[in-house]
């Protein structure tokens, strides 16, 4: 089976789109369940999460711990569902949270400007002006986050595996062709694939409960052996070491675990 992640801007049928998917092929359908999840497992508010996510950042606030611990926990919480497969994520930035994971399918739902003002018109009871100001402000705050945090443009369709235009094609057209992609070939979970995810997970397990007290950390693992890069003395490597075994000790599988100072972190790690 497969993992489904559905970028979209607002009222553009992308969530009822997720969610006729989910339903169809029997799978989780996912979106503010992430927040919820990343805020009881770590203890933080939801809505300092939600600012995490919906404000768009200053250059400044792109180097903030606190931001960077908040989108690591997000990750996490994402890739603990992802790992369990058979799910479909409509929330912001799946498709590059979980980029390098082979049998994620990534789709973008967009709909013309004047649908979906129309839509917000007539949702929000506001004027044709009031809607498409809100509407380009909010698919300006998101490019941005994206950007910021991710090198990336969510309007680049090099990013998606499917690209759906609802216009001509109805909602009804977009989950058939989402739902016959889903089953192919290239989206079938192996057991490569599987393994894949399983280390993402523990990865970035590992990586959240470490922003919390450290920053300019990247980890990556392989079959339960987690390796640790960070930048700093030898003293902020020994107390970076002591917490990652403490928090090694707590996670399930974990084989064994080593701590590196490094210049550079490896550009494949979380």
């Amino acid at each position: 089976m497969a993992i489904i992640t559905i970028s979209r801007g607002s009222y553009s049928k992308g969530k009822e789109v997720a969610e006729k998917v989910a339903s169809r092929l029997g799978y989780k359908c996912i979106s503010r369940e992430v927040l919820l999840d990343a805020s009881e497992h770590f203890h933080i508010p939801e809505i300092r999460l939600v600012r995490a996510i919906h404000d768009a950042p200053s250059i400044l606030e792109r180097f903030s711990r606190n931001r960077q611990a908040f989108i690591s926990y997000i990750q996490c919480a994402l890739i603990r569902y992802a790992k369990e497969d058979n799910v479909v994520y409509h929330g912001l930035a799946g498709h590059l949270i979980l980029k390098g994971i082979p049998h994620v399918l990534k789709v973008r739902v967009i709909a013309d400007l004047a649908d979906r003002v129309q839509a917000e018109m007539e949702r929000e009871k506001i004027s044709k002006t009031e809607a498409r100001t809100l509407l380009l402000k909010d698919d300006e705050e998101r490019r941005k986050w994206t950007q910021t945090l991710y090198g990336a443009d969510p309007r680049d369709s090099s990013l998606y595996d499917l690209v759906v235009h609802i216009h001509k094609l109805t909602i009804e057209d977009a989950v058939d062709i989402i739902c016959d992609t889903a089953i192919r070939e290239p989206f079938k979970t192996t057991k490569q694939a599987q393994q894949k995810i399983e280390d993402y997970a523990m990865a970035s397990e590992m990586k959240a409960a470490l922003s919390d007290s450290f920053d300019n950390i990247g980890v990556k693992s392989e079959y339960g052996n987690i390796l640790v890069y960070a930048k700093g003395n030898d003293h902020h490597i020994q107390r970076i070491r002591k917490k990652a075994k403490e928090i090694a000790n707590k996670m399930e599988g974990v084989n064994d675990l080593e701590v590196h100072a490094t210049q550079k972190l490896p550009p494949k790690s979380v």
